[in-house]
């Protein structure tokens, strides 16, 4: 059945999605990437201690030194901030719906707005910059990656537009060759911007090459978590919505 809801409808439904998904994800992020940053958290004061500052002020230590949030309450945390960030996220896909509906119908238009939305925000920019633990990476360099990190995500929404754009163009063949089109467009787009984009890499050579794909590997989980559940969450409530009602007999309505 077409999506015909309104745009607050569709609003509110990616808004309810998104924080479901959020949840999800951040419980997905504390058993499987908590323990690694935990980790990687040892090493970074492992070599704090073992390379200790000679240059600070006097009555001056690090043990004076009080994290703004502890562990715990990082781990916690996690929960309401990825809670807002699916929020955020499911109002975007269901803005997404509302204005690209002449394109698609159906529960599963969600879904597949959704999933584009995870290839563009989250796979493409992490195969260029993949994430990497507290112990790793230069502090004065971190503005420069975050921007660059906005560059990778901007190439992957044009990447995925790109796909769309060939895919149309194509109108009138076989769908295998509109889809051969797509994928072509979309490939040609991220390899043109990962050749562009600049390099980064501060890894140094002592840290457990174990550890660090680990992390990553559980950072993409994350992630990939929240874009397919909230993909998956709006489809089904669109789905829902949409299931036609019982009606209620007579005698148990007079009954009632």
């Amino acid at each position: 059945m077409p999506l015909t809801e309104s745009l607050k409808t569709l609003l509110l439904r990616g808004l309810l999605a998104g924080v479901l998904a959020g949840l999800l994800a951040a419980t997905v992020g504390y058993f499987v990437g908590e323990p690694k940053v935990d980790a990687a958290i040892a090493i970074e004061e492992a070599a704090a201690e073992s390379h200790p500052h000679t240059d600070e002020p006097a009555g001056h230590s690090h043990d004076e030194e009080e994290a703004l949030v502890s562990r715990d309450g990082q781990k916690a945390g996690q929960f309401l901030a990825l809670g807002l960030a699916g929020a955020a996220f499911g109002v975007l896909v269901g803005a997404a719906v509302h204005l690209l509906r002449r394109f698609g119908t159906g529960p599963l238009f969600g879904l597949a707005v959704a999933l584009a939305g995870w290839l563009a925000v989250v796979l493409v920019p992490f195969f260029k910059y993949p994430a990497n633990p507290p112990a790793v990476g230069d502090p004065e360099t971190i503005n420069d990656r975050t921007w660059l990190w906005v560059a990778a995500v901007l190439l992957g929404l044009v990447a995925v537009a790109a796909a769309v754009f060939g895919y149309r163009l194509l109108a009138g063949q076989l769908r295998s060759v509109r889809l051969i089109g797509g994928v072509a467009a979309f490939v040609a787009v991220v390899i043109l911007g990962y050749v562009l984009l600049p390099g980064v890499n501060e890894v140094s050579a002592d840290f457990p090459a174990g550890l660090l794909w680990e992390f990553r590997v559980s950072s993409l989980a994350v992630s990939s978590t929240l874009w397919v559940a909230l993909g998956l969450l709006f489809a089904a409530l669109s789905e829902f919505a949409a299931a036609p009602r019982t009606p209620v007999r007579d005698e148990v309505a007079t009954a009632a």
